[in-house]
């Protein structure tokens, strides 16, 4: 799988890190930066994840910032793009299966290097199960996209 890989400077640390996870894995890294630890802002990073993806130059994004927070945020607001922070394996394989997750986001200041390979793994292993449910689930996120609006008929 083709895989853009973006970071920050705070993200940066353990990014050979998982360059090398996906090699090693038989993936083919996409990176778009950031080059060094000198200080960057990570939307340049984001965005470039992002159109790596919109291109279709990778199938799947993997960011790294100093909490991951920040980088989902970015990411979220790109049409196309979703995005979540994961910090346990549960989250970054459920995310991918149940909300068809494209890009994660982690926190290169929140796990070491041995959690995020497991973290990439996870992602990176799972697939859509494209069950009713959830692709009813995405048709209104897709609608939320389109719109940028609430339903008005929602009512918890």
């Amino acid at each position: 799988m083709r895989v853009a890989i973006g970071c920050d400077h705070a993200g940066y640390p353990l990014k050979a890190a998982v360059l090398d996870a996906l090699r090693a894995g038989g993936h083919e890294p996409v990176d778009c930066g950031t080059h060094s630890i000198d200080p960057v802002d990570y939307p340049d990073y984001v965005s470039a994840v992002a159109q790596a993806m919109l291109d279709r130059r990778a199938e799947r994004g993997v960011i790294l910032c100093g909490s991951g927070v920040g980088a989902a945020v970015a990411a979220n607001k790109i049409r196309g793009i979703r995005a979540c922070v994961c910090h346990d394996t549960y989250s970054a394989h459920q995310g991918v299966e149940h909300d068809d997750l494209n890009v994660l986001c982690l926190g290169g200041r929140i796990v070491g290097s041995a959690v995020v390979l497991e973290l990439v793994h996870a992602f990176l292993g799972a697939r859509f199960t494209g069950e009713e449910r959830h692709a009813r689930r995405m048709a209104k996120i897709a609608r939320l996209e389109q719109t940028q609006q609430p339903f008005p008929e929602s009512k918890p």
